[in-house]
């Protein structure tokens, strides 16, 4: 998500509140052979995970991060990490398809949250009321149902015409929270409401990815009792050493969440 709108968003925050199992063998082989190219937003780019790389700028990309990672324990033929913090689907678009091409055994992404609102969703549920948040979501999955299934569709068609040969994994979000639990901060119809978004929007993009015969990854069994207001969150609440990675995954979300998603569906 971009840094620049969620440390405005975050700082108001706290100012607020005072806070089949060969297969798999062969794909991977295949990918081996030629390039990945990881693409995607900061769920990709590893914002929230720490160790970034000084090249990548405002882009945040880290060494901890999922593609990172996968590239590390498989080493491809080449490797394009493109990911960026703050990006959209037309981001992805005007600057992360370049490293595609017929050669391209392996892409992956996460996409769709910043188009349906990410950032202002979480900080009108935390500064205001039970309805207003409850409102704001409905806006939010209103947009996913009526705007971003086109936007996604522009990207994988792109990725498919850019990189015909290529297995494309698609991942999706986790939940953010663990219900049913004594938890301070966002009350339990906020946390519900904001779990079931995270279900919604990752409903709408796995029917997208499945349409465009793109691997979906569902990474929300992984994150399962890793959730915010568990005791071993791999999710970043208000992190008030880095505002700017509040609501990302951590290190372990990547290594333990994203990496066993990614490196099963590759």
């Amino acid at each position: 998500m971009r840094r620049s709108r969620i440390t405005a968003y975050v700082t108001s925050l706290l100012l607020a509140t005072g806070l089949t199992l060969t297969g798999a063998a062969a794909t991977q082989a295949e990918a081996a052979t030629g390039g990945y190219v990881a693409l995607g937003d900061s769920y990709s780019s590893g914002v929230g995970a720490g160790s970034y790389i000084g090249s990548s700028g405002s882009c945040d990309r880290s060494t901890n991060a999922y593609p990172y990672l996968w590239n590390a324990a498989h080493s491809p033929s080449s490797f394009s990490f493109l990911a960026c913090s703050g990006a959209t689907t037309d981001d992805v678009l005007s600057g992360q398809l370049g490293s595609l091409s017929s050669s391209t055994a392996l892409v992956s992404l996460t996409i769709g949250g910043n188009d349906a609102g990410f950032a202002d969703v979480m900080t009108t549920c935390v500064l205001n009321s039970d309805s207003t948040c409850l409102s704001r979501i409905s806006t939010a999955e209103a947009y996913v149902d009526s705007t971003l299934p086109g936007k996604l569709d522009a990207v994988y068609d792109a990725i498919s015409a850019k990189a015909p040969n290529a297995r494309v994994v698609v991942l999706g979000y986790p939940r953010f929270y663990q219900l049913g639990t004594t938890c301070l901060g966002l009350s339990a119809t906020k946390r519900t409401a904001i779990n079931n978004a995270a279900d919604y929007i990752d409903t709408a993009i796995a029917k997208r990815a499945a349409d465009h015969g793109f691997t979906f990854g569902d990474v929300r069994s992984a994150f399962s009792a890793h959730e915010i207001c568990s005791g071993s969150s791999w999710l970043h609440s208000v992190n008030l050493l880095d505002i700017t990675e509040s609501y990302h995954p951590t290190a372990a979300g990547h290594s333990g969440g994203y990496l066993p998603v990614m490196t099963s569906n590759a």
